[in-house]
C-alpha cells in the first residue's frame, strides 16, 4: 500500500475502455435533463430535453433532496441495454461564486478503506451523506431484479460529474457490480492521486469530457509542484477543442492519456470561460434559470412519491409494469445501440 500511496500517476492499464462519440452524445442529453425542474414532465419523460437520442427512456426512480437542492434520476435505456444513473450539476443562485469557492478548496477527507486517498468533503458528501444514495441505490437493486445484469452507465456534468463518480466507486467497491460505465462533463477534481490511482483500478471504463476553456475541470487547482498533496483528475479525459480560423472552425475530440493530467489536453490551454462550461455538443447543461432551487410537480404524482421529515422526496415506480411495456416494443423488431 506504500507503493501505492507514492505514486503520482495511474497505473496503465491492460485493457482499455474505447471512447464512443455516439454513446457520449446519448449521455450528454441525458446530463442535460436531470437538470429540468418540472418534475412531472422528468418523472414522465415529456420534458423538452426528454426526446431526440435519450427518446424512450423509462425512469424507475427520481430522488430530489430538497434541502441541499439536489436532484438524480434511474432508470432503463432500452437501446443502450442499460441502467443509466444521471446527477444533476451545480444549481446555485451564482455559479460564479461556486466557481471562486472552488479556488480555495483544499483536501479534507479520506476516503474510507483508501489508505492516503483524500477527498473533496463537499462532493463526498453530496452523494454519501443525503438522500441521493438511498434512492440511487434503492433503483439499481429495483432495475436489476426485472432487468437482469445491464450495464450501468452513470453521468452527470459539473458537481453531477462528481457525484456521478462518488456513485460509481460505490456501486463497485460497496455493491459488487462488475459493469459501470462513466461518462462526465465538465467535472471538477475529486480528490489526490491516491484516490485517481485507486478509483482507476476500480472504475477503468470512465470518461471525463472537458470542453475547450471550461474553467470547472481545472478546479480545484492541480499544483506541479506539491504533487502529493494536490488534487488530481482520473484517466481518462476527452477533450473538446476547436481548432481552424474563421468559417472553417471545427471541434475535435482529443482521447488524452492515462495519467488523469495529460499536458497535452486541457491543461494546454486557460480555463477561463463558464460559457464552454455550460454547452457540451451543442447541448444545454444548466437549468432553464439560473436561480435558487424550484420545483414544479402536479398533485397527481403524489401516489408515486415517499417524503422525509426534511421534506426531500424520491418519486419511484414498480419496473414491473416498465419491463412488459419494454418487451412489448422489442416484439415489434427494431434497431438496438450496443455500447
Amino acid at each position: 500500500m506504500k507503493k501505492l500511496a507514492l505514486e503520482l500517476h495511474v497505473k496503465h492499464k491492460t485493457d482499455l475502455a474505447v471512447y464512443n462519440h455516439t454513446l457520449a452524445r446519448i449521455l450528454v442529453e441525458y446530463a442535460s435533463a436531470v437538470y429540468m425542474s418540472d418534475l412531472t414532465e422528468l418523472f414522465t419523460w415529456t420534458c423538452e430535453r426528454c426526446d431526440g437520442l435519450t427518446k424512450g427512456f423509462e425512469v424507475i426512480e427520481l430522488v430530489v433532496d430538497v434541502q441541499n437542492c439536489l436532484q438524480a434520476f434511474v432508470g432503463v435505456a432500452k437501446d443502450l441495454n442499460a441502467t443509466v444513473i444521471a446527477f444533476r450539476g451545480t444549481q446555485e443562485h451564482s455559479i460564479q461564486n461556486w466557481v471562486e469557492d472552488l479556488f480555495w478548496k483544499q483536501l479534507d477527507l479520506n476516503y474510507p478503506g483508501m489508505p492516503d486517498a483524500m477527498v473533496h468533503h463537499g462532493f463526498y458528501t453530496a452523494y454519501h451523506n443525503t438522500t441521493i444514495r438511498h434512492g440511487i441505490l434503492n433503483a439499481v437493486k429495483k432495475a436489476k431484479e426485472f432487468y437482469g445484469d445491464l450495464d450501468i452507465m452513470v453521468t452527470g456534468h459539473s458537481m453531477g460529474g462528481a457525484m456521478a463518480s462518488f456513485c460509481a466507486l460505490d456501486l463497485t467497491v460497496n455493491h459488487e457490480a462488475n459493469n459501470v460505465q462513466v461518462m462526465t462533463f465538465g467535472q471538477p477534481r475529486i480528490g489526490n492521486a491516491v484516490f485517481a490511482s485507486y478509483y482507476s483500478q476500480y472504475v477503468p471504463n470512465t470518461f471525463r469530457v472537458t470542453n475547450d476553456h471550461d474553467i470547472v475541470p481545472h478546479l480545484p487547482p492541480y499544483y506541479t509542484y506539491f504533487p502529493k498533496k494536490t488534487y488530481h483528475h482520473f484517466p481518462t479525459e476527452v477533450w473538446l477543442y476547436s481548432v481552424g480560423l474563421g468559417s472553417l472552425v471545427y471541434k475535435v475530440e482529443k482521447v488524452c492519456d492515462d495519467s488523469g493530467e495529460d499536458p497535452t489536453c486541457s491543461r494546454s490551454v486557460t480555463g477561463n470561460s463558464i460559457t464552454d462550461h455550460l454547452n457540451y455538443f451543442g447541448v444545454d447543461l444548466m437549468c432553464e434559470q439560473w436561480r435558487s432551487c424550484r420545483i414544479v410537480m402536479e398533485p397527481s404524482l403524489a401516489a408515486y412519491g415517499t417524503t422525509d421529515h426534511k421534506g426531500n422526496f424520491i418519486l419511484s415506480r414498480d419496473p414491473s409494469t416498465l419491463a412488459m411495456k419494454m418487451n412489448i416494443q422489442s416484439n415489434e423488431g427494431g434497431d438496438t445501440f450496443s455500447a
